[in-house]
């Protein structure tokens, strides 16, 4: 998808649950130190009772794991973004990895644009048809808003110059 609209953290980590806790995604230590995160730094977030509980090493890393996303989704939204605060600190890469970050990137548009403005000019180049030429000058008169104006202008000169000559 290249446009996303808004999600709320609860949303994303309701998306990222899969994710987040299939095996050997996370690790205890890593576990541990999100709590701990979520208990020292933002005693509102999880209280010292609660960071026992989802620390508990005689229940399963799965069962904690999954028990402290619901607990932070049931509170509310901003328990889930500091979560994946805590997430992006202690483990950059695996943020970076979640299902709810991969978008399409700015530069994925570019390179589209590129292609189409490539395949226009070549159809231009290749073919003195005046339909096709005609198709090439309306896919370079929508470039002003990525390759700028004084690009764009030199663009439509040059063609209107070369097809006078024709």
């Amino acid at each position: 998808m290249l446009y996303r609209t808004y999600q709320s953290y609860c949303d994303r980590l309701r998306q990222d649950i899969y994710f987040l806790t299939s095996n050997g995604r996370l690790s205890e230590h890593l576990v541990d130190k999100i709590i701990l995160q979520l208990n020292r730094v933002y005693p509102q977030i999880l209280t010292n009772k609660e960071a026992e509980k989802f620390r508990n090493p005689k229940t399963s890393l799965h069962i904690r794991l999954s028990d402290l996303i619901s607990h932070l989704q049931k509170k509310g939204d901003k328990h889930c973004q500091e979560f994946y605060r805590a997430l992006q600190i202690n483990a950059e890469q695996l943020y970076n990895d979640l299902p709810s970050r991969k978008i399409m990137s700015p530069m994925f548009f570019l390179a589209c644009f590129s292609v189409a403005a490539g395949l226009a000019f070549f159809m231009y180049c290749w073919n003195s048809d005046p339909k096709v030429i005609g198709g090439a000058k309306k896919i370079l008169g929508f470039s002003p808003i990525i390759i700028g104006r004084h690009v764009r202008n030199i663009c439509m000169v040059y063609m209107e110059d070369t097809s006078r000559k024709n």
